[in-house]
């Protein structure tokens, strides 16, 4: 497989990384409601890093953005700042990387292309490390308090879709990026050095004759 179909295999799965980052950054489903005990549940409730809502069991939503990002925990605080720090960094490592792929003239020096890509690719490592770190904090948490015998059942959240989200675009920017750094390597000079290499030896009889 060349170097072209590679970065274009590479910024396909940058795409979907970030579009997976902005709708695990959206959707208010980081945590959802456990259902435990007998009980009925008539309503589940769905937290995300904007807004809780509520969703009825007649199909009605009725959501409700935080108040104050003071009163919000801290993982929820880091959480938020990594994930849009990790869609614009994502999405200006693909812009990078357009600019530098072989597949795309806007650069048009050989030899400035694999450096381009790779920091297009160390920016989309970045990115994905951005994504994971917050959905594991928050998926650490949320199975801690449900095994908390402490925390009451009401209180018991389960994982929601965002956190899945979030691994899969986290590591499909991982991928991304190390496909990048070995597809990406600077070109040798080799012919440099031998070119250099003759004139010298060249060189050395005219100063033995004069």
């Amino acid at each position: 497989m060349g170097s072209s179909a590679v970065q274009m295999v590479c910024v396909a799965f940058g795409v979907m990384g970030l579009i997976g980052v902005i709708v695990c950054c959206a959707l208010p489903l980081w945590k959802v409601s456990a259902f435990i005990g007998n009980n009925i549940v008539t309503a589940q409730s769905q937290e995300g890093l904007w807004m809780q809502c509520v969703k009825q069991s007649t199909g009605q939503q009725q959501c409700k953005v935080y108040d104050s990002l003071l009163q919000l925990g801290s993982d929820l605080q880091a959480a938020r700042a990594m994930t849009i720090i990790s869609c614009m960094l994502s999405g200006l490592s693909l812009l990078v990387l357009f600019c530098g792929a072989d597949f795309t003239t806007c650069v048009q020096n050989e030899d400035v292309k694999p450096k381009i890509s790779l920091m297009a690719a160390v920016g989309l490592m970045l990115a994905g490390l951005l994504v994971i770190i917050p959905v594991s904090w928050s998926a650490h948490n949320t199975v801690r308090d449900f095994h908390n015998q402490l925390v009451h059942e009401s209180l018991k959240r389960e994982l929601g879709g965002c956190i899945y989200i979030g691994w899969a675009a986290g590591v499909m920017m991982l991928l991304a990026g190390g496909l990048l750094c070995c597809f990406s390597r600077p070109k040798s000079s080799s012919s440099g050095g031998t070119a250099k290499y003759y004139s010298n030896s060249a060189s050395a009889p005219n100063k033995n004759y004069v």
